[in-house]
C-alpha cells in the first residue's frame, strides 16, 4: 500500500535571503517499490549550503530545484521494502532524495553503509561528503606540506571543523580558523585544537589574520569567498595554495559580487587557486573512510552535529545554518526524539 510521506517543496525562488514562505510542506503518497527498487524511510536529512544554489534558476553549472516538486538532498535511512536482492529490507543506506520522510529509489541509486563503523548520521557528515571534501581539498587541491601555516574559513562548520583537524594530521605546523562569534572562535581552539581562531564578526579581518599568521599563510581552505578570500590573498606566502571549496558569503547576493580587489597578488606571489567539486574525488573515499573511522574511534577526530528533530523543522534548520547559527554538521532527525534544535556541547559522531 502507498505510504503517506511529508516532503518539502520549493514554491518560489528566493531573492536574497530565503524566507519560510519560499517553501511548503506537502503530504504525498509513496508507492510500493517495483522491480529493482527500494523504499527507504529517511532517518536523518543532510542540510547543506550548496542547496542555496539550487534554489536559484540561473546559477551556472547547477541544476535547480523544480518549483512545486520535492527538494533533494543527501539522507541516510533504512530500507523498509525492497525488490532488489542485493539491498534487502533493514539495510542502512545513503542517497540523494532527502527533504522527505520516505523515498522510492532505484537500488542502484543507494549506497549501503555500515553502522558498526560509525553511527548512521556520521555517513552524512565526517564520513560522508563534508569529510571527503576536507580530505580532498587538503591532499589533492591544496596539498598540505610539513610545517605549513593553514587557514580555514567557516571553520566551525561541517567541512571546516574537519579540515582544520585533518590539516594538523597532515603535518601542518600552524592551523588558524575563522568563525562567526566568540563562542565559535573559542570552540575552534578548545575543542578542535586549532592554534588560533579569528572571530570575523569582530571586524578588521585582515588585521586579525596578520596577527594570527605573522609569517604568512601557505594553504587556505576557502569556504566563504568575499572578504575572506581577499584577506587570505594578502596574507599568502609565495607559492601558496588555495582550495576554493565554497563562497557562502555571496550565496544570497542579489547582484554579482565584486571580485577580490587584490587578485593580482595571485600573479606576483605565484599562487595556485583551484576550484573543487567533491564528486571528482570519489576515488579517495574508501581510503579516507577507513582512516577517519579509526580517528573517530580513538577520539583524535571530533565531529559535531547540530540536530533539529522532525521534518517540519527542516527549513528552519537550513535558514539557521545559512545565518551561521549552527556548528558542525547540520542535520534533521526524523526517527523520533524531542522536538526543537539541539546544538552540541560535546556531541560526537564517533
Amino acid at each position: 500500500m502507498p505510504v503517506p510521506s511529508r516532503e518539502w517543496h520549493l514554491v518560489a525562488c528566493p531573492v536574497g535571503e530565503p524566507a519560510p514562505s519560499d517553501f511548503a510542506l506537502v503530504t504525498t503518497a509513496v508507492p510500493d517499490p517495483g522491480p529493482g527498487q527500494v523504499l527507504v524511510r529517511n532517518d536523518h536529512l543532510s542540510v547543506d549550503p550548496a542547496m542555496r544554489g539550487r534554489m536559484s534558476p540561473d546559477v551556472p553549472g547547477v541544476r535547480p530545484f523544480e518549483l512545486g516538486r520535492a527538494m533533494e538532498g543527501r539522507a541516510v535511512g533504512t530500507v523498509v521494502a525492497s525488490r532488489c536482492r542485493q539491498v534487502p529490507a533493514g539495510t542502512t543506506v545513503v542517497h540523494r532524495l532527502g527533504w522527505r520522510e520516505y523515498a522510492l529509489l532505484e537500488a542502484a541509486d543507494v549506497r549501503a553503509v555500515d553502522t558498526r563503523v560509525a553511527p548512521a548520521p556520521a555517513w552524512l557528515g565526517v564520513l560522508g561528503t563534508p569529510g571527503l571534501t576536507a580530505w580532498a581539498g587538503l591532499t589533492e587541491i591544496a596539498p598540505v606540506r610539513p610545517g605549513d601555516v593553514v587557514l580555514v574559513s567557516a571553520a566551525a562548520g561541517a567541512v571546516g571543523s574537519v579540515a582544520g583537524q585533518l590539516a594538523r594530521r597532515l603535518g601542518a605546523g600552524t592551523v588558524i580558523g575563522s568563525a562567526g562569534g566568540p563562542w565559535k572562535a573559542r570552540r575552534l581552539v578548545e575543542r578542535y585544537r586549532f592554534d588560533a581562531a579569528i572571530d570575523h564578526r569582530a571586524g578588521d579581518l585582515a588585521g586579525r589574520l596578520a596577527e594570527a599568521a605573522p609569517e604568512g599563510v601557505d594553504v587556505y581552505f576557502d569556504n566563504v569567498g568575499g572578504d575572506h578570500l581577499e584577506a587570505a590573498l594578502a596574507a599568502m606566502n609565495p607559492g601558496g595554495r588555495i582550495a576554493l571549496c565554497g563562497a557562502i558569503s555571496v550565496y544570497n547576493a542579489t547582484e554579482p559580487p565584486p571580485g577580490p580587489s587584490n587578485l593580482p597578488l595571485a600573479i606576483t606571489k605565484r599562487l595556485t587557486l583551484r576550484g573543487m567539486h567533491v564528486g571528482d574525488h570519489e576515488h579517495l573515499a574508501a581510503d579516507y573512510v577507513r582512516r577517519a573511522a579509526d580517528w573517530l574511534r580513538d577520539g583524535t577526530l571530533i565531529a559535531d552535529e547540530t540536530v533539529t528533530d522532525g521534518i517540519g523543522g527542516a527549513v528552519d534548520a537550513f535558514l539557521a545554518m545559512m545565518r551561521g547559527d549552527t556548528v558542525g554538521k547540520t542535520l534533521v532527525r526524523l526517527a523520533g526524539g524531542p522536538s526543537g534544535p539541539r546544538t552540541p556541547g560535546a556531541a560526537s559522531a564517533g
